[in-house]
């Protein structure tokens, strides 16, 4: 996954509501009433509308009636209130939420109170993020009418009511947003859940498909026979297949009085969740659950791949998540410890996110040594093979990721199985080449060395590192990349839809450099031995996969799995595919018996995890 800093996530909202109120309005993102709303006629529906903003949004609205369902005293603080009446529109919630930001909160749940306030349209993550609104109500004034009331009973989601389609398409003419459409919550999963937003949610005991984060939240799906796996996940196999029955799910209570239950994917949350449901920045809808089940752990383990045979040579891809000598020896004890046990000591190991010398300090440190040396010692330690390792060190804060950290992908190897070629060490400017060996073989001009560095594709990117080794006599050229991160992308959840997805443009440019490349190879020595791998941070029915498999130049080898165990990385609830291994036609070719793939699943459906992907392993006869 891309670095993406999520320490900015809201401890405490802005409470300048009216300020983003004022800048959709200029935006024609908000419809306004023509006249101010009344007490006589206002209640909780008529703020709501019938479309995902409301129709009074910017105005003031007086003596609004509800039951309080939820007081939240943390984060985003404020009250959600219910109006058990309803008016019978299913389009319409009956719920939403008040904000209060640092006010004291004098209200809790079953309270009967009476609000005014301002209507205001809080787009979480900003307008530019793509995002849907929250309707609610600011600078609240509120009276409390009695105590101890029943609460609404809650709206019970499940496999039934929530419709197999995701979201409508948006509208071209107002730029494919979906924001003025009405409210379809038969039809559309996204529909349902902006209809019941603010209210009063239940789910029933559910499966896990998303472990629980170090932000105390997890996610469940409703629907526990929509494109599941063996292991308990939601696979994504499409971008017209979003699985609809995901939620996220997060408490009330703050962690400090209860501890928030972790869970990994396959898990039960026995007993289900009850409470308002809200939308924010990072997952959209989220039940906040007043009260909580229990989890049924399943007893997931994680995957051991098998030991290469003698002849095989095994190829493994690894993002290691900004590994740096300043982390505990722990993380290292344990990657290492995955290394020799779970992937079984792989011949030749692409690694990515291997950062400097001292991690996140920008002093313009730019050496990996350190850090090499800390991880290949931890592998011995842990009773694997010495590797030695190959890299180029990146130019200070070229390469994106965490500023200081200088990200890099490095080639470990284990020189009693296998041979490295050095032929003229290339540095962070210069692009290798391919020529036509003595032998007849395609060598690289520099190996290591880096894949057209220039190319505007790869500015503030990781560079494709290629090395070439010897196994048993035969040459093996293999690539190294880190594509650019989807940072920027729109979420599923998205105002627009389809959602636009802004970071593809530059993984295509870049997974044509790469595909241009192995073409050059190609042309030297066509049935040339050429793996490409590493966390390319898209799919793979993607168009960067499209653009790397183009001319029959490679081939995604996930694809040889079967659909439901392709995937590398769980996100909101989706296992999906991120890090991927590609061949040429040469490797595993007939009469050398094909080759057999392994994604082996040791972090991602997890709740403690050593990194957040899972590695990849390639086994053939070159």
């Amino acid at each position: 996954m891309p670095y993406i800093s999520r320490t900015a996530r809201p401890a405490v909202r802005s409470a300048a509501v009216s300020t983003v109120v004022a800048t959709a309005l200029a935006a024609g993102l908000l419809a306004v009433g023509s006249s101010s709303a009344s007490a006589a006629d206002v209640r909780v529906h008529d703020i709501q509308g019938t479309t995902r903003l409301s129709p009074l949004a910017g105005q003031q609205v007086t003596d609004v009636t509800g039951i309080v369902t939820g007081v939240r005293s943390y984060g985003s603080k404020g009250f959600w209130i219910q109006d058990p009446k309803g008016d019978g529109d299913s389009a319409t919630s009956e719920g939403i939420f008040v904000y209060t930001g640092s006010a004291a909160l004098t209200v809790q749940a079953g309270d009967a109170v009476r609000v005014s306030g301002t209507v205001g349209e809080y787009v979480p993550g900003g307008e530019a993020s793509g995002n849907q609104s929250l309707t609610q109500l600011t600078k609240p004034t509120v009276t409390v009418e009695s105590s101890g009331n029943a609460l609404p009973a809650p709206v019970t989601v499940n496999a039934r009511s929530v419709p197999s389609a995701y979201a409508p398409d948006g509208d071209p003419a107002n730029g494919g947003s979906i924001n003025a459409l009405r409210l379809e919550p038969r039809s559309y999963a996204l529909d349902l859940y902006e209809s019941l937003e603010g209210m009063n949610v239940r789910v029933g005991t559910s499966r896990v498909v998303g472990a629980t984060d170090p932000y105390s939240e997890l996610w469940v799906t409703v629907k526990p026979h929509e494109n599941p796996n063996r292991r308990g996940g939601t696979v994504y196999k499409s971008y017209a297949d979003q699985n609809t029955g995901r939620l996220q799910i997060q408490q009330l209570a703050p962690v400090s009085e209860q501890p928030f239950p972790k869970a990994n994917v396959g898990d039960a949350l026995s007993g289900g969740a009850e409470g308002p449901l809200d939308f924010n920045q990072f997952g959209g809808y989220t039940l906040v659950a007043r009260t909580l089940g229990k989890v049924t752990d399943k007893g997931l383990d994680r995957e051991k791949t098998r030991r290469q045979a003698k002849g095989e040579l095994a190829v493994a891809t690894y993002n290691v998540e900004n590994l740096d000598p300043t982390d505990p020896q722990t993380k290292f004890d344990a990657l290492a410890g995955a290394v020799v046990s779970n992937l079984a000591s792989p011949d030749i190991l692409a690694l990515e996110e291997i950062q400097d010398d001292n991690g996140a300090k920008n002093d313009g440190t730019v050496s990996a040594e350190a850090t090499l040396k800390k991880f290949t010692d931890a592998i011995v330690a842990a009773g694997g093979p010495q590797y030695a390792w190959r890299s180029i060190d990146p130019q200070n804060n070229k390469d994106g990721g965490e500023p200081g950290g200088n990200i890099r992908q490095v080639f470990l190897f284990n020189p009693e199985r296998v041979s490295f070629t050095d032929r003229g060490h290339g540095d962070a400017t210069t692009g290798t080449g391919v020529v036509r060996s003595s032998g007849g073989r395609a060598a690289l001009t520099l190996s290591p060395g880096r894949v057209d560095p220039a190319n505007t594709a790869w500015a503030d990117s990781r560079k494709p590192l290629a090395g070439e080794f010897s196994f048993r006599g035969r040459s093996v050229i293999v690539v190294a990349n880190h594509f650019g991160s989807k940072g920027g992308d729109e979420s599923l959840v998205s105002r627009h839809q389809p959602p636009v997805r802004s970071s593809e443009e530059k993984r295509v440019r870049q997974a044509q450099a790469v595909n241009s490349f192995v073409r050059d190879v190609r042309k030297v020595r066509k049935n040339a031995d050429v793996v490409v791998v590493g966390d390319v941070n898209d799919f793979e029915f993607s168009a960067t996969t499209t653009a790397l498999e183009a001319g029959g130049a490679l081939k995604s080898a996930v694809k040889s799995l079967p659909r439901s165990e392709r995937y590398s990385y769980v996100y909101q609830g989706n296992t999906q595919v991120l890090d991927q291994i590609l061949t040429s036609p040469g490797v595993g070719s007939a009469g050398k018996g094909g080759f057999s793939y392994d994604s082996v699943h040791i972090n991602a459906e997890f709740a403690e995890q050593n990194s957040d992907h899972d590695p990849q392993v390639l086994r053939f006869r070159p």
